[in-house]
């Protein structure tokens, strides 16, 4: 067997004897041979195949132990899927801080305006028990400043989703500054969690989902944990401005499963991130500008899980308020079965007047 020095195989296979040494360490690129006396290490020609993948996931990002584990796999096509799924999900992430930078050099860069378009939300909240379980554990809330939808779930899962909204409504009570809008936010669900810590009595079993909305005049701040829903209806289109933190959405970004397989997977309420009585989670917090004619909608999974996104475009775009589209929205889900308690929040942004 022809055996090459590491000063070699670390030429070849473009990893400096450094790193060799510490993959070796590692054990995610052990050498062919040792020598026992000098402790000098010896590579095979086979094994460059490997140190270049090495060297490639290395250029990825992917971390050590990530490495480990597609180098493992042995079959090819299983370490693409691995290496598909570990990128879906460096774009999520780099998405949310995309959003965030552009909002940053937009508020950094720009020009004050002599006139300003003053605007204001109209909001209206409902939630429903639905038709099959015993009690309501949602949370609806819309004030002049914060929209919030939460989703309790466990024995306590009703105190819970109390806790977490009105852990947030402080918010709603004094103008927020554009500046300050995302600091502020995460210092409230700090607080959500462990009012929630509280209810829950400490058990992971108890919890619940948050999405909420705070408005500083002029854009939007979305904080979002779990698989409640926030979307906004923009010149015809509905998008949906939240991101599901779910076994199956991760399922979805990965590859491995289409949205259509999804609605039927067993699995589909199983969610990965949630305020809970144990560790904290990390919520997503992202920022959008609002333009006159925006309605937003926040919802529980009792209505994304039984009325279709198209439907749900259709009962917003047709009523004439907030008021009108709740009630809809409500009663669309319920005539769907109601499996799942229901809460949706409504909210138009309207110009109030120009201000010189």
């Amino acid at each position: 067997m022809d055996l090459l020095t590491i000063g070699a195989f670390a030429k070849a296979c473009r990893l400096s004897p450094k790193a060799l040494r510490l993959y070796d360490e590692l054990e995610l690129l052990r050498p062919a041979r040792v020598a026992p006396d000098t402790g000098y290490r010896y590579y095979t020609a086979g094994q460059l195949e490997q140190a270049r993948l090495v060297a490639w996931l290395r250029r990825l990002g992917m971390p050590l132990a990530r490495i480990r584990e597609v180098c493992a796999l042995g079959d090819p096509a299983a370490a693409a899927r691995e290496i598909r799924a570990y990128w879906a999900r460096v774009e999520a992430e780099t998405a949310v801080r995309r959003d965030l930078a552009a909002f940053l050099v937009d508020q950094l860069s720009a020009t004050p305006r002599k006139d300003t378009t003053m605007l204001e939300l109209r909001h209206c909240a409902r939630s429903d028990r639905g038709l099959v379980r015993p009690e309501n554990q949602d949370t609806a809330y819309a004030g002049g400043r914060l929209l919030a939808v939460a989703d309790g779930f466990g024995p306590a899962g009703a105190p819970a989703s109390r806790a977490a909204v009105r852990a947030l409504r402080g918010l709603d009570s004094e103008e927020v500054p554009a500046g300050n809008v995302l600091a502020l936010l995460e210092e409230a669900v700090r607080g959500a969690h462990d009012a929630v810590r509280e209810a829950a009595d400490g058990s992971d079993e108890v919890g619940t989902t948050l999405t909420a909305l705070l408005w500083t005049g002029s854009r939007t701040a979305l904080v979002h944990i779990g698989d409640t829903r926030g979307y906004v209806l923009r010149e015809g289109a509905l998008r949906v401005i939240s991101h599901d933190h779910t076994v199956v959405q991760s399922m979805i970004d990965e590859g491995r499963l289409t949205p259509e397989e999804a609605l039927s997977h067993p699995q589909r309420a199983l969610l990965l991130k949630a305020l809970t009585g144990g560790a904290p989670a990390t919520p997503d917090l992202r920022l959008h500008d609002a333009r006159p004619g925006d309605r937003y909608l926040l919802c529980s999974d009792g209505l994304s899980r039984v009325v279709g996104h198209g439907r749900i475009h259709d009962l917003l775009a047709r009523a004439p308020g907030p008021d009108d589209a709740v009630r809809a929205l409500v009663a669309e889900a319920n005539a769907a079965g109601g499996p799942d308690n229901v809460s949706c929040v409504v909210a138009d942004v309207r110009e109030v007047v120009e201000a010189a």
